[in-house]
C-alpha cells in the first residue's frame, strides 16, 4: 500500500529549481516549487531574476517508506525538516489549496512581480547621491522605468528624476491567496 504525504523537503541554496527537477524525475514524488520573477539592477544593468516562494525549501508528495532514501540523495536536496526524529507531513487538502490559490495568481507556477507605485506615495532612495532621502512620488514613467519623486532639498522642493530601480518599495500589505 502507497502512503504519498506532502513533506518539506530543505534544499541546497539557491538550488530549489535543480532540486525540484531531479526530484520531479523521481517516479512517485510530486513537487510544488513556487517560483517569483521580478527585475532587478545589477552590474550588467537590469535583468530579470527568478527565485523560490519558499527559499530553500521545495515541497514534496511521496511515500516516506519507500522512497525518503531516492528523495534525500536527490541532487540540490540536504534532507527533509524534522523536529528531532519526526518528519511532520502536510495535510492534501492544504497542499491542494495553496497550488490552486497559486495557479490562480501566477503563470506556468511562476508570478511575476512588477513594483507597483502611486502618485502620492512616500518613498525612499536607496542609491545614488539622495541615498536615504525620503521623497514623494509626483510622475510614473513605466515605459522608460523611471519616477519622479518631489524631495526636500535645501530647504525647497525639489523634483528629481530618478530610476524605478534606485528606491525602496512603500510597505503595503500582502494580498490574501
Amino acid at each position: 500500500m502507497v502512503d504519498k504525504k506532502w513533506y518539506c523537503v530543505r534544499t541546497q541554496t539557491k538550488r530549489e529549481k535543480l532540486a525540484a527537477a531531479k526530484l520531479n524525475e523521481l517516479e512517485n514524488v510530486d513537487v510544488f516549487c513556487p517560483l517569483l520573477r521580478y527585475r532587478k539592477a545589477t552590474r550588467r544593468g537590469k535583468i530579470w531574476w527568478e527565485e523560490a516562494l519558499f527559499p530553500s525549501y521545495v515541497l514534496a508528495c511521496f511515500d516516506i517508506e519507500t522512497d525518503l532514501r531516492n528523495v534525500e540523495f536527490c541532487r540540490g536536496v540536504s534532507g527533509l525538516v524534522k523536529f528531532g526524529m519526526i518528519v511532520p507531513h502536510m495535510s492534501h487538502g492544504f497542499i491542494e489549496t495553496l497550488q490552486r490559490e497559486w495557479n490562480q495568481v501566477a503563470e506556468q507556477g511562476t508570478l511575476t512581480v512588477k513594483p507597483q507605485f502611486e502618485i502620492g506615495d512616500e518613498v525612499e532612495l536607496a542609491t545614488g547621491p539622495f541615498q536615504g532621502m525620503k521623497g514623494i512620488i509626483i510622475e510614473i514613467q513605466p515605459s522608460s522605468e523611471r519616477i519622479k519623486l518631489l524631495l526636500e532639498f535645501l530647504g525647497n522642493s525639489q523634483a528629481v528624476d530618478c530610476d524605478l530601480f534606485s528606491i525602496l518599495m512603500p510597505r503595503r500589505p500582502l494580498p490574501s491567496l
